[in-house]
Order: structure tokens, then C-alpha cells, then sequence
């Protein structure tokens, strides 16, 4: 189970302030909503998190592992962070079979039983660069949590589902939670909010100003 402590986190980008002294405790088993208008910073905290931005001051704490100086990334993550990358020329499955050959820890049956948790036929043949939108959207969520990862970032999960996709992410994210997951989902859709999170933290001019 992993805890994440954030601790006067700033950083610029192009002169502008994108996080202004963020501190917070991430627990594990734990669903944070994060929200706040376009801009507000959501979307670069989820990815200070991930590693993917450094910070001009302040650290992140990974199970007492300093973000940049032990780790470079979280050790077991999964992310879904604006524009995922998924190989159009390929199927959901081998998509998640190139993957998994990077940390070598999720089986076959590991993706398929992810792809089948979304909604998707692991068997199918057909290439990702036919998907309709939510199935891209479905494909990314598997991708995030194929690895029963102890730390899942999303960013706006239920964008481009239709009902069914919606309640049925709402489910997988509610059994993630219950296996430890520490998750967090930035959203617009207060109605994802209010049945997901444990915690809702409301970020302005790259602040956490309420919980």
C-alpha cells in the first residue's frame, strides 16, 4: 500500500504559477476527487505525482521515497493522463501486452481480465485506431489498472462513456479502493465526485484551497 506526502510543492511553467505550495497526505484505500475550473492546476498535479513534471521547489514523498532524488517514477502506478498513448495498428489486448513487458509483472490473464473489467473483448482483433471514443476511453482505463497498481491517477475517467461506461468504471474504481488503491480523479462530473470520492480537495491558481 502506498502513501504519497506532498510537501510545499511549487512549480512555473512559462512564467505562469501552475502549483503554488501544495501540501497534502495521500492515504492508501482512498478515493481523492480533485476539482476546480480549466487552469486551476489539476491536471499538472496529477502529473508532478507521476513524475512526468519536476518541481521547482518542494518534494513528493512516495512511501517515504523522495520523488526525483530515490525514485524517478512511483513504483507501481497507473495513469490516465490527458491524452493517453495507445498504438492505433494494434488491439486492446497486444496494446496491453506491450506494456506489460516493461515491468514484467502482469500475466496474460492479467490483461484479459482487465479488458473484460472495461467492457471489451480481450479476443478481438480489432485495431485500436478503429475505436469509437469510448472505447478508446474504456481501453485506457484497463490500461491504468492491468498492474493492480498501488497508485491510479485519473484524469477525467468518464469522459467520452456512455451510461453503461460510466457505472461501470464507477464499480471497477470502487473495487480498486477496496484492494488499497491510494486513487485520485480529477473531474469536471460532480456527480463522479460525489459518489467516488472520500475526500473532495478543490485546487484554484494551483492551490488546494478547501477539502
Amino acid at each position: 500500500m502506498v502513501t504519497i506526502n506532498v510537501q510545499n510543492l511549487n512549480k512555473k511553467l512559462k512564467k505562469n504559477v501552475v502549483l503554488r505550495d501544495v501540501n497534502y497526505n495521500f492515504r492508501p484505500g482512498t478515493i481523492y476527487g480533485i476539482y476546480g475550473r480549466n487552469g486551476s492546476g489539476k491536471t499538472m498535479l496529477l502529473r508532478a505525482l507521476a513524475g512526468l513534471i519536476y518541481p521547482d521547489s518542494g518534494k513528493i514523498l512516495i512511501n517515504n521515497e523522495i520523488l526525483h532524488e530515490d525514485i524517478s517514477f512511483p513504483p507501481s502506478i497507473g495513469l490516465t493522463i490527458e491524452n493517453t498513448s495507445l498504438l492505433p495498428q494494434y488491439d486492446a489486448y497486444t496494446n496491453l501486452k506491450i506494456l506489460s513487458k516493461i515491468k514484467k509483472v502482469a500475466s496474460d490473464d492479467d490483461i484479459k481480465r482487465a479488458i473484460k473489467r472495461v467492457g471489451l473483448d480481450p479476443n478481438s482483433k480489432l485495431k485500436v485506431r478503429k475505436f469509437s471514443l469510448g472505447m478508446r476511453q474504456r481501453l485506457s482505463i484497463a490500461q491504468a489498472i492491468f498492474e493492480e497498481p498501488e497508485f491510479i491517477l485519473l484524469d477525467e475517467p468518464t469522459n467520452a462513456l456512455d451510461d453503461s461506461g460510466v457505472e461501470l468504471v464507477r464499480s471497477l474504481l470502487l473495487e480498486e479502493k477496496q484492494r488499497g488503491a491510494t486513487i485520485l480523479i480529477a473531474s469536471h462530473n460532480k456527480e463522479d465526485l460525489e459518489i467516488l470520492s472520500d475526500y473532495k480537495v478543490k485546487i484554484e491558481e494551483g492551490m488546494i484551497v478547501s477539502e
